[in-house]
């Protein structure tokens, strides 16, 4: 667990420590919560909230009067040697078992989307009991965490790359929109905040990539930062748009060229008598999309550098500028 995890889970970790190691054999008081308020200094609701993440795990039950004891039947664990049964024929390397239990969501929620991924179902997927999980990944959102770290990952900056601040931000615009297109479920995770951002280092990687791309331009610290943040911020929302529509198929079975299809008579009604002329004089007869993705990614790349290039060159200018 890393240091950026709430206290509630690695709280809840520790406890579930003890009971793998054997120190808290099944039918054994846990903590309770006044007991985790002293031990780990942390208010009420937050040992609260450990104790249900260990009873919603499966780990520990509840007896009235009794108190918070550890369940007779502890989750079983994955196979030893860091492997899992079915690994082989998921697409997925011998590593840790973490390791193996992360990229079998990768494989699951590419195929299905993240709305299908669930705990239960991943463990499945992968021949063992939904409990077993837990020893590995503490619940669902380090699950999509270590999953988004994984995703993003795959193709990392060069060092030092190309010459040019302009060549280095377009390759990371690159690399980052083949991350969303392999794996569009990426986008919600990576995208959840511009400002505040999800602690994934692959992603800490590519940003600080590109603000050494700017260093040294005569940007400021602030403006370096946020030329990073909308460039990214611009690659994510266009990939966005791909995720969703993705996700909707997932979801419905329809395709968007069919949504579209279906929705031809609404469309001729918006268009009647001339309302919207001149967006009707952009479009092709017939067509099922208003553009080509891939095609608007680059125009619109084109025009955020550009726009940067603009910026530089005023920030030269205003640095020269005599008095």
């Amino acid at each position: 667990m890393t240091g950026s995890t709430p206290p509630y889970l690695r709280i809840a970790a520790s406890i579930r420590e003890r009971i793998v190691a054997g120190e808290l054999p099944a039918g054994r008081r846990v903590p309770s919560t006044r007991q985790i308020v002293r031990e780990h200094g942390v208010a009420m609701a937050t040992a609260a909230k450990a104790l249900g993440v260990l009873r919603e795990q499966g780990w520990v039950r509840t007896v009235p009067g009794g108190g918070t004891l550890v369940a007779d039947r502890a989750p079983e664990p994955l196979e030893p040697d860091g492997l899992v049964p079915g690994a082989s024929s998921i697409g997925v390397s011998p590593g840790s078992t973490r390791d193996v239990v992360v990229r079998a969501a990768i494989v699951l929620a590419d195929r299905d989307g993240l709305t299908a991924l669930t705990m239960r179902r991943l463990a499945a997927h992968l021949g063992v009991g939904p409990m077993s999980l837990y020893r590995y990944i503490p619940d669902k959102d380090e699950l999509l965490r270590l999953m988004a770290d994984v995703a993003f990952g795959e193709e990392p900056p060069p060092e030092p790359g190309p010459p040019g601040w302009r060549a280095k931000l377009e390759l990371s615009a690159h690399i980052q929109w083949r991350a969303y297109r392999r794996h569009p479920w990426l986008t919600a995770i990576m995208h959840n905040s511009i400002v505040r951002p999800p602690a994934v280092p692959s992603g800490v990687r590519m940003v600080d990539w590109e603000l050494r791309a700017l260093d040294g331009l005569g940007l400021s610290a602030h403006d370096m930062l946020h030329t990073v943040l909308a460039l990214d911020g611009y690659v994510g929302g266009i990939a966005a748009s791909n995720a969703l529509e993705v996700q909707a198929e997932h979801d419905t079975g329809i395709t968007g060229s069919e949504r579209m299809s279906a929705d031809s008579a609404l469309h001729t009604d918006l268009f009647a008598g001339g309302r919207f002329r001149t967006l009707a004089a952009t479009l092709p007869p017939g067509a099922t999309t208003l553009a080509d993705l891939d095609e608007l990614f680059e125009f619109g790349l084109r025009l955020h550098l550009d726009g940067i290039e603009a910026l530089l060159a005023r920030t030269r200018e205003a640095q020269n500028a005599p008095g």
